[in-house]
């Protein structure tokens, strides 16, 4: 027989949040999910991000209702929220969400996975022979664009299947994952996963989200003067002095510095899968990673002199470049704090933090479905091939609450990113007095 139940308030379920005793309430109910930290799929840091709070509309959010909700009974306590309340936003979210549920959208991945993957599969045998059986500097480089290309490609199966399962079954997912990110790009979907999560779960939080922590090259708030503490990397994001010379000139150096971010995600790959921490498959995931290494270097190597193999390295960077530069238009310059997310404002930190893209239904396969942010973040789980569908619906319930639905071109969204790193940039310059908003008052009155 169970034990009956106990009312906690929401200060009291505040206090479990440590790695050793964290709480989450879910419809209510109080969860002891300590035990679970280590074996979640999504890692442990979703989970403490949100211990401590009401996480029913992250949990609704990241996990397949049926198969997730099976597992909650194993970590139920006798407690009950005595202040639980949900927002009106947060009801009308969780009604949209049923209705998706109910429409199976969640299930119908549509074609998207199979096109890319056949996609693939044809042009990378064209840019072997490119490089392999042609004479012309031309066709070389046309090649290495397509590498480039091809990556791009791989980045979009590797976010999706991140996220959902983009093949028949989890296994030929995790085969889709290692052949396209570690194989075929260099980038470990371990590592992926790990970063994307906890960028999903606290999304612009300074301090929780990976994707704003960019240390010494950008930062996209005055707050990262103060050097703050980065929860997701458990280390201080130290802003010395050079530091403040690389960002004083972020807004210059930010395309340079997209054509090669890649260089980054390799070291990142590597700092994980060599670390103690606990990753799936980790001998698998160094394969792939080692399979890339020797397949690349080698396909360099057959170019006929060493101008044409940098050549060859600088436009395959530099057109994956143009993804990096996609990922970060998203957020760059949407509304950002300090802190974990409260738990019980889901739906507002996901449209104040996120940046849609308009663009032309034929242009969708240009940005992956990146370009519908917003519907994204609030529905993580749902393939794009649908996003474009909701997009009216999510646009009414922000409207509905007085939330930030904010929707711009991709040439807007690149001048918004730039003008967040250009005030940023001239805060660092000169700390103690505001941004100018000039550029001719830049151009005069400052170096650089």
């Amino acid at each position: 027989m169970d034990p009956p139940a106990t009312y906690i308030s929401s200060s009291e379920l505040r206090k479990h949040n440590t790695r050793n005793d964290a709480w989450i309430s879910i419809h209510g109910k109080i969860y002891d999910v300590s035990s679970w930290l280590h074996r979640h799929p999504g890692g442990a840091l979703p989970l403490l991000t949100v211990a401590g709070t009401d996480a029913t509309d992250a949990f609704l959010a990241f996990h397949p209702p049926s198969s997730a909700a099976a597992l909650l009974p194993a970590f139920s306590t006798s407690h009950l929220l005595s202040d639980y309340a949900v927002s009106a936003a947060s009801s009308d979210y969780r009604k949209l969400h049923s209705k998706l549920s109910e429409l199976n959208l969640f299930e119908r991945k549509g074609h998207t996975t199979l096109i890319l993957l056949s996609l693939i599969l044809t042009l990378l045998p064209l840019c072997v022979c490119g490089v392999v059986f042609s004479d012309s500097t031309f066709v070389h480089l046309l090649s290495g664009a397509l590498i480039g290309f091809l990556w791009i490609q791989s980045g979009w199966i590797g976010h999706d299947s991140g996220h959902y399962n983009v093949m028949l079954n989890r296994r030929f997912n995790r085969v889709a994952q290692i052949l396209s990110g570690n194989v075929l790009a260099g980038i470990s979907i371990a590592w992926w996963k790990w970063n994307h999560n906890a960028h999903h779960i606290a999304c612009n939080s300074l301090d929780f989200d990976p994707d704003l922590q960019h240390l010494p090259f950008f930062v996209v708030s005055s707050k990262f003067f103060n050097s703050l503490t980065s929860q997701f990397y458990d280390r201080k994001l130290n802003f010395d002095s050079l530091a403040r010379f690389l960002v004083s000139y972020q807004h210059w150096t930010y395309y340079p510095v997209m054509c090669f971010a890649r260089v980054n995600l390799f070291a990142q790959s590597f700092f994980l899968l060599l670390s103690n921490r606990k990753v799936e498959s980790r001998g698998i995931e160094l394969l792939g990673l080692l399979a890339f290494w020797v397949w690349y270097p080698l396909l360099v190597s057959f170019l006929p002199n060493w101008w044409e193999r940098v050549l060859f390295v600088v436009v395959s960077f530099s057109v994956t470049g143009i993804q990096h530069v996609q990922f970060c238009l998203n957020h760059f310059s949407s509304k950002v704090y300090l802190g974990p997310p409260s738990g019980g404002d889901w739906f507002e930190k996901q449209t104040n933090g996120t940046l849609d893209v308009s663009c032309s239904a034929w242009m969708d396969w240009f940005h992956g479905g990146l370009q519908f942010q917003v519907e994204h973040h609030l529905f993580p789980r749902l393939p794009r091939c649908h996003l474009r569908k909701i997009a009216p619906l999510v646009k009414d319930l922000c409207k509905k609450h007085n939330l930030p639905y904010n929707c711009v071109s991709f040439w807007k969204a690149n001048v918004l990113t730039i003008q967040t790193l250009r005030n940023a940039a001239l805060q660092a310059r000169d700390g103690s007095g505001p941004a100018p908003k000039n550029l001719v008052w830049e151009a005069v009155n400052t170096h650089g």
